[in-house]
């Protein structure tokens, strides 16, 4: 959407604002959500739940068949802004509805393949872990301490580059983890 539209913030500073002006409304951090870690980010950021659709598409709850592509195992996701989904009724969500021509309609998402994960419950706790072991780093039992103790801590791209793993082929995938 922000591609396409020139609307929207990057997540985190998305859900800063949002938990700045709600009140006592609950935030939900929406997107962006990949690793264990932006859970923990968006938590201490003020967020009361994350969406984690993404994440979730490859596993064997997700709607749709997973199949096979050359050795990998996969699963197809569409966001609620593709063109498949427009056409299934989603377009009166971007202003959009009565349109009939596939040609006349302006997509803000996408459709793809992602990697299949197995059973949802696998991944969860494989993100709880996460936010469990990033609660410990910075010494919070709670997510109400974390959200009064975290401090956050602008980056530069080459530090982003660095916190991932380089100078490696990565050999045998993580369940937690992929590029």
């Amino acid at each position: 959407t922000r591609v396409v539209t020139g609307v929207g913030v990057p997540q985190l500073t998305a859900v800063i604002d949002a938990v700045s002006g709600a009140g006592d409304v609950p935030v939900i951090a929406d997107g962006g959500i990949k690793y264990s870690g932006d859970i923990v980010k968006a938590l201490a950021a003020g967020a009361s739940s994350v969406m984690m659709g993404s994440m979730l598409a490859g596993t064997e709850e997700s709607p749709g068949e997973s199949f096979l592509l050359e050795g990998r195992r996969f699963k197809m996701i569409r966001g609620m802004g593709s063109l498949s989904a427009m056409q299934d009724g989603s377009a009166d969500r971007y202003f959009q509805e009565g349109e009939l021509s596939p040609k006349k309609l302006v997509p803000e998402g996408i459709e793809g393949r992602v990697p299949y994960k197995g059973p949802v419950g696998d991944v969860l706790f494989q993100m709880v872990g996460g936010l469990r072991s990033g609660m410990g780093y910075v010494g919070c039992g709670s997510i109400e301490i974390l959200r009064t103790e975290a401090q956050f801590v602008r980056i530069t791209a080459a530090g982003l580059r660095e916190s991932h793993p380089h100078d490696v082929q990565i050999t045998r995938e993580a369940p937690n983890y992929s590029l």
